[in-house]
Parts: C-alpha cells; sequence; structure tokens
C-alpha cells in the first residue's frame, strides 16, 4: 500500500500486478541508492520515506536525472517514481580546534581544516588557516565554529588615543604630521585620526608600519 507524502515523492504509475504483490515489496534502501546512483559523483541526498510500499522489481532498478533536484527511479516495465535528491559538494573550512575569546589573538595551534557539505554553510568561510591566524577574534567563538571573514579583524596596530603619522603622498612628495588616532584600527582597516595641526578630523587607511595613509 503506498503511503503518500506530498513533499517527498510523486508517483508516476503503480501497477499492482498479482506477480509483484506477491513478491513482497521493493526496500527502501534499493531505492535510495538507485537514486544516489545518478546524482553526479554519487555524493547526495535522497528524500525517501521509509514507510514507502513499492512492489519488489524482479529487475535492477533504472535511475536518471529528471531535473536538478529530482532523480526518476523506475522498475522496467513497472512502476516509476520522482525521487527529490540534493547533490552534496565538498568544501575545504577553517574551525576552531579549541574555543577563543572575543579579542584573543588565534594562535596556529587553534586551527584546523575539515571537509564540510558546501549546502550546509551559511555565508563565506575561510578556507585556509593562514586567513585566520593571528587575527583577532571579534566575538566569543566556541570550538568546532567554521570561521568566516566577519568573526575576525586585523591586529591593532593603532589604538585610540594613539598618537600616530598622517601620511599623505601626490606626485612623488610625501608629508607628514602628527595626529591623534580616533579608533582602534588593524592593517588596511580605516580609522578616524584629528590633525594635531589644524584639528581637523579626517579619514584614513592603516598602513602595515602604523602610520595613517590619506589623501589630499
Amino acid at each position: 500500500m503506498l503511503q503518500p507524502r506530498r513533499t517527498l515523492m510523486f508517483l508516476l504509475a503503480l501497477p499492482m500486478t498479482g506477480a509483484l504483490a506477491a513478491a513482497g515489496f521493493q526496500p527502501v534502501d534499493s531505492i535510495t541508492a538507485a537514486a544516489l546512483s545518478a546524482v553526479p559523483g554519487g555524493q547526495g541526498e535522497a528524500s525517501v520515506d521509509p514507510a514507502l510500499r513499492m512492489p519488489a522489481c524482479p529487475q535492477p532498478l533504472q535511475a536518471r536525472q529528471a531535473t536538478a533536484g529530482t532523480v526518476e527511479v523506475a522498475c522496467p516495465d513497472g512502476w516509476r517514481l520522482y525521487v527529490p535528491v540534493r547533490q552534496r559538494r565538498s568544501q575545504t573550512v577553517v574551525v576552531l580546534a579549541r574555543g577563543v575569546a572575543a579579542g584573543e589573538t588565534v594562535p596556529a595551534e587553534a586551527l584546523a581544516t575539515e571537509q564540510r557539505d558546501a549546502a550546509r554553510i551559511a555565508g563565506a568561510a575561510l578556507s585556509d588557516p593562514a586567513q585566520a591566524a593571528g587575527r583577532i577574534a571579534r566575538r566569543t567563538l566556541p570550538a568546532g565554529t567554521v570561521l568566516a571573514p566577519g568573526d575576525l579583524a586585523a591586529p591593532r596596530l593603532v589604538r585610540r588615543g594613539d598618537t600616530v603619522a598622517l601620511v599623505s603622498r601626490a606626485g612623488g612628495v610625501e608629508v607628514r604630521v602628527a595626529g591623534r588616532a580616533l579608533g582602534d584600527a588593524g592593517a588596511d582597516e580605516r580609522v578616524a585620526v584629528e590633525n594635531l595641526s589644524t584639528r581637523k578630523v579626517v579619514q584614513g587607511r592603516v598602513g602595515p608600519g602604523g602610520e595613517v595613509l590619506v589623501g589630499r
């Protein structure tokens, strides 16, 4: 007896002949395996109702990709049905081997890489531990966290109240004046700085040596 599930599959034909009924039911695992055999690389998930009762097929099941999200599984000269499938794509991600506190520098030994299902990863994820080592945790990150760029900040080269060099370059000429940082920032991050000569507040980008580069 077919137990319909609207969200799991759509039955196209089910000839309930006496011979098939006498042979019993087709194992659900064999239907799942057939559906996955049609998924490129065989890596995926098939949504098959474990309560499904299809007549046992005396021949090997046939399967073909019907749409991007469904596979047609058929018993030759018998029944056929559509099985929803989702292809699984593996992706290398950087994860924390231990928890890291907010504001803590992430050490290289706290990082590891794992293969994860790309469809289950929300947003962008780091793929190389070098992208995370030495950076600062913006929030408390528990062990097992898949790291994303927004979880980390560059090491603080400039802190609020620091005296910094405001650097302006144009036409091969470089001008440096003293300024006071109005916030914290790392390399390549923007920060507001007060020019100590003019008291004017300007925005600049932090250079690798802690200087703040501004345009003229």
